[in-house]
């Protein structure tokens, strides 16, 4: 899949034209398809954004009119939380090793904090409410580097740890509102999601009933989502739980594509397209072995098989091995599909190479939601 069938060729080749190539751009009627998908499949769940796989103002506006709130990981994010207008349980802050920024920021806009180890009793700001995160050490489908809920992962606090947790936030004053499991991203099985929750469950005989249970994100794009839903329901239910989830690839991937140039090609053993977009664009691919569907834009008779390397000078910069496309020529435009989370997210600015800009696809109409960096703000904090 690359862009949403609702955005026709010649509108994405009128975006390159217009806004310039490395391009990111969604589809407003897509990710609204997909909070829509989440939505039926769990029903009164509360719904939090996982702001880290796609944080543009323009989305995050979009989400929040829509009565998402937020999963924030970093002051950063928090500001971008508030800046759209979200505040208090309308925010989650979550991550392993929060700042006094984090702890403060969080604070003042009396957010709910996902409690990540068992010091953090102590460093909360007074009268907080609070989630356990729990890690229910399990191995699940997933690249190595996305599977949180690993044993040996630096995520949340043992199943045996849990109780004690919730007892020592009650005792320094904070509200203890539940438990959160998050076991990874990209996930496809749904029985690796009942199995966590089912660990969870054990811990009913020594937590009562709870207020919350956070079941975090993490599915698949393709995963069987009514399935999960009907798991993450039932383990709610053991506690007298309200269910909340944490969306974040789900929502926007495959609102976003990646539009590139081709450069030119080589051959020299192996058949290599080159385009302009490359690992300071798209860091999936190199990072986790991501595989992006490719599809050309342009018209072409029979086919070769082509390795897309984007312009860094790094024998892992390849957006995608061993596709088939008709014979290219240099100006070509390639659409790298499910990119929009972790795409223009983790973009960088190596090789002091400005980031894209970003549009949006919205009633028939483009709307530039970021513009290009130059050259001179990538360097602009420099002294």
């Amino acid at each position: 899949m690359t862009a949403s069938p609702s955005i026709p060729r010649t509108e994405l080749h009128a975006a390159a034209e217009r806004f310039g190539t490395p391009l990111y751009v969604y589809d407003a009627a897509e990710l609204d398809a997909a909070l829509a998908r989440v939505r039926a499949a769990f029903g009164q769940a509360r719904v939090f954004y996982a702001m880290k796989a796609n944080p543009n103002l323009t989305l995050l506006t979009r989400l929040r009119v829509a009565g998402v709130g937020f999963e924030c990981v970093s002051a950063g994010e928090i500001a971008r939380a508030e800046h759209v207008g979200a505040g208090g349980e309308s925010i989650l802050v979550n991550g392993p090793a929060k700042s006094g920024e984090e702890y403060a920021a969080g604070g003042r806009l009396g957010a709910t904090f996902v409690v990540d180890r068992e010091e953090e009793a102590g460093l909360l700001p007074p009268d907080s409410r609070a989630l356990v995160r729990v890690n229910p050490a399990l191995n699940v489908s997933t690249h190595d580097h996305l599977a949180t809920g690993a044993a040996g992962s630096k995520f949340g606090v043992t199943i045996e740890q849990a109780p004690g947790v919730l007892r020592a936030l009650r005792d320094a004053g904070h509200t203890a509102l539940g438990l959160h499991v998050h076991i990874g991203s990209a996930i496809r099985d749904a029985g690796d999601f009942g199995l966590a929750f089912a660990r969870l469950a054990e811990l009913r005989a020594h937590t009562g009933e709870l207020e919350v249970l956070d079941v975090g994100g993490g599915w698949g794009l393709d995963a069987d989502l009514p399935g999960i839903a009907r798991e993450a329901h039932a383990a709610a239910s053991v506690f007298g739980a309200s269910l909340w989830v944490e969306p974040g690839r789900y929502l926007v991937a495959r609102a976003g594509t990646l539009l590139t140039r081709v450069v030119g090609t080589k051959r020299t053993g192996r058949n290599f397209l080159l385009t302009d977009a490359g690992m300071t664009e798209l860091l999936r691919p190199m990072l986790y072995g991501a595989v992006h569907p490719v599809t050309p834009l342009w018209d072409g008779a029979g086919g070769e098989t082509w390795d897309v390397a984007g312009p860094a000078c790094e024998s892992g910069d390849l957006l995608a091995r061993d596709v088939v496309l008709p014979v290219p020529s240099p100006g070509d435009l390639l659409a790298v599909g499910d990119a929009g989370a972790y795409g223009a997210a983790m973009s960088g600015t190596y090789l002091t190479r400005p980031r894209p800009a970003e549009a949006l696809w919205e009633d028939g109409a483009w709307r530039l939601i970021r513009r290009r960096e130059t050259a001179q703000e990538v360097w602009a904090a420099e002294v």
